[in-house]
């Protein structure tokens, strides 16, 4: 249960939370992205921290995915990195200055 309440507590925190792996690609682009939108967001790098596979299979419960990047924004699931780009240009900007991370 422990791991459960500090993934909902991060999303909780955070107006823009990416639950990341260092290595993965779809990882990196999404951060690029967010990094390009001049977005404050928050990374948890789940392959560098010890309760990685725990806070992985928590977000599974909480989201229903499993993959990475698991992407929250004003504490709403968004999805993966596919997601986050196709809201690139419609609703993502909205999105992030509701979340106040603008």
């Amino acid at each position: 249960m422990a791991a459960k309440e500090k993934a909902q507590k991060l999303i909780d925190d955070n107006a823009v939370m990416v639950f990341s792996k260092s290595y993965c690609p779809y990882c990196r682009a999404t951060k690029s992205l967010l990094t390009e939108m001049n977005a404050t967001f928050d990374v948890y790098e789940l392959d560098q921290q010890d309760d990685g596979s725990a806070i992985q299979k928590a977000l599974e419960e909480i989201s229903n995915q499993r993959t990475v990047p698991n992407i929250f924004i004003g504490q709403k699931h968004i999805g993966g990195n596919s997601d986050l780009q196709a809201l690139k240009k419609t609703a993502l900007p909205g999105l992030l200055e509701k979340a106040g991370a603008l």
